[in-house]
């Protein structure tokens, strides 16, 4: 495994306007332009001429930016086009879901180079557990050809993405009061972030271009929208061994002040419907639960509609995106019945299905977040 020390602690990203020219040449680099010259960098981030050739130069000091060759002149001498050096550092994203563990290697930009999975169950005790997430992400991280900036992990909440400390997971209760990250990070010997598997994917899709009809990972990546208003706003529904969601509101994930947003499958829909392990009678998620046991994906699908016709007219969110394994058995029905809801309730916003990868996407994108200047990623 190579050096953390090489990673996210680089003194030249401790400035705000590197952080600006180097998301500025991940997006160029993401689009497979040619890249983007001195000249063009100034304009787009207003610092002086001066002030990008100095920030370039410790960026290319540093492995971070190369040359892309000359760029097509525009009347004058033709500059050099830079762009990011993807393959310079990596990034490890994790999805936990409880019975299996999914790894994806990441670069610089954030696109997938390499990923695995493996049987891996919370049940067992958390010293076993913690052993064996350890070595599927050492092996994981093992195979970047260049050094790896550190581990993000998806998985079940509740949790504190700030300590990375876990709450009464679903499904584990041995495994509250753990502090995941920091006991990650020591047998590892890498920097950890942990959120919840929702946030994690709602990432991804953020950094994903739009698709109304089809899956929202679809297309190459692309930068996300720019945080604060005017930035897109989206849910992202997962349904899986229980129903989660995440919000994103004006370009920027939305956790709440004590990070619970998001318990979207507790709504009451059904004030004598059936018990919910929660505590309380018919919510969405044991409704919907009830309708997978029994061969009813369809009705799942147009409980979810209800759910997110709420979400559409409380929030006013520009589309719906869904997720989670029960969704991914059959992304064309979940889409199309849970649309099919929402138009009839006068909320007919786009929906989508995410990526199979998303919340192992995402959860790298946890640890390239500090080198880029979006908020929307932090």
């Amino acid at each position: 495994m190579h050096p953390s020390s090489s990673g996210a602690n680089l003194p030249v990203l401790r400035s705000h306007n590197a952080a600006l020219v180097l998301d500025l040449l991940r997006a160029a680099t993401l689009a497979g332009g040619p890249g983007l010259g001195r000249p063009e960098l100034a304009a787009r981030t207003g610092l002086t001429p001066q002030a990008v050739s100095k920030i370039t130069a410790r960026l290319r000091e540093d492995g971070l930016v190369e040359e892309a060759g000359r760029l097509p002149s525009t009347g004058g001498k033709p500059s050099t086009g830079l762009r990011l050096a993807a393959r310079s550092r990596y990034a490890v994203g994790v999805h936990l879901d409880g019975e299996s563990l999914t790894a994806v290697l990441t670069d610089l930009a954030g696109r997938t180079v390499a990923e695995q999975s493996g049987p891996l169950a919370l049940d067992r005790p958390v010293a076993d557990g913690l052993a064996a997430i350890t070595a599927q992400v050492r092996d994981a991280a093992a195979r970047a050809p260049g050094p790896v900036l550190g581990v993000g992990v998806g998985m079940r909440g509740p949790l504190d993405h700030r300590t990375g400390v876990l709450h009464r997971v679903t499904g584990f209760p041995h495994w509250e009061g753990v502090g995941l990250r920091d006991a990650l990070a020591r047998r590892l010997g890498l920097p950890v972030a942990v959120d919840k598997n929702t946030n994690a994917a709602a990432l991804a899709v953020l950094a994903a271009a739009p698709a109304a009809d089809g899956p929202a990972g679809a297309a190459p990546p692309v930068p996300p929208p720019a945080a604060g208003p005017g930035g897109e706003s989206f849910a992202y529904l997962q349904l899986g061994a229980g129903l989660g969601a995440a919000l994103v509101l004006d370009g920027t994930l939305h956790r709440g002040g004590r990070t619970g947003a998001g318990e979207f499958g507790h709504q009451v829909v059904q004030l004598d419907g059936p018990p919910c392990k929660c505590g309380n009678r018919g919510c969405l998620e044991a409704l919907c639960l009830a309708a997978v046991d029994r061969g009813d994906p369809a009705g799942a699908a147009r409980l979810l509609g209800v759910g997110a016709a709420n979400l559409v007219a409380l929030l006013d969110v520009d589309r719906i995106v869904l997720g989670g394994r029960t969704v991914l058995a059959a992304p064309e029905l979940f889409r199309r019945e849970t649309a099919a809801v929402l138009a009839d309730r006068g909320r007919g916003v786009p929906v989508a299905t995410a990526a199979p990868l998303a919340v192992a996407e995402g959860a790298a994108l946890l640890v390239l977040a500090p080198l880029f200047t979006h908020a929307a990623l932090a």
